[in-house]
């Protein structure tokens, strides 16, 4: 798959519709490089014009700043809105809640104005407008399927229906967690925890979250974030499920079903 970036489309005077931020675990992390292409083949398969920064594109600073260095959060946030003003980018979807995050609430205050889309939303209003089709009968028709609301899109940033219409589209049973939507459980890896061990206690917080996501009896645990899927398939495997009860991104779910 070649996709182009933003400094192709400015070497030959065009715009994308959008900028996709791919984010540090959608280019490093194995497992998050599948919601990355996941994401792109449904954008590429459906005709929509993005790009990505590839090579100029760093992180976003979120965990250094939740992790309390104001100081490289600051740095590494400036040198990214540098990049993307001299580009000219307007519109960001991205499939990372911290990103999405950072991008659309704190680079604001230092001069990076952006309209900052989660691909969650971005994918449900593809769908409302027609343009991603689904198959009819598909993989995930009648199935249970329990979705994991993420602190940074849900509590951070209110948005609980769009990643559900999403969802709904794929014409699945829907079945909700105990604890969900303003009230979910963290999957215990924000705030810069996936980078630094738990404190003592009874039991790790993933492990209690994927116990009660496998309660639901739920096939699939659909998720949005890939801090999220990686605790959340940690947590399945605690229980002794992971052949049972796959942990999928909600791209990944579209991109099986999308119609040719």
């Amino acid at each position: 798959m070649q996709i182009k970036t933003m400094a192709e489309y400015f070497a030959s005077g065009e715009s994308p519709e959008i900028l996709f931020w791919v984010g540090c675990a959608g280019s490093f992390d194995q497992r998050a490089q599948k919601i990355t292409k996941a994401f792109a083949t449904i954008l590429t398969k459906i005709g929509v014009r993005f790009a990505i920064l590839g090579k100029e594109e760093s992180c976003t600073g979120d965990p250094a700043r939740r992790a309390g260095n104001e100081f490289i959060f600051q740095m590494m946030a400036q040198n990214n809105i540098m990049v993307l003003n001299n580009y000219g980018v307007q519109k960001i979807v991205t499939t990372c809640p911290h990103c999405f995050n950072t991008l659309k609430n704190e680079y604001p205050e230092l001069g990076g104005n952006y309209e900052v889309l989660h691909h969650a939303s971005y994918l449900q209003q593809l769908i409302d407008a027609g343009k991603i089709r689904l198959k009819e009968g598909g993989a995930f028709k009648g199935r249970k399927i329990t979705y994991h609301d993420s602190c940074y899109l849900g509590r951070a940033n209110e948005i609980y229906e769009a990643p559900r219409k999403v969802l709904e589209a794929l014409d699945a049973e829907l079945v909700e967690m105990k604890r969900c939507r303003s009230n979910g459980l963290c999957c215990g890896a924000g705030g810069a925890q996936m980078f630094k061990e738990e404190e003592k206690g009874n039991t790790r917080i993933n492990f209690e979250r994927g116990k009660e996501a496998v309660e639901t009896g739920a096939a699939v645990i659909a998720a949005n974030c890939p801090f999220c899927m990686t605790m959340l398939t940690d947590g399945v495997k605690e229980q002794g499920k992971e052949e049972s009860v796959k942990v999928l991104d909600i791209a990944e779910l579209i991109a099986q079903q999308l119609e040719e």
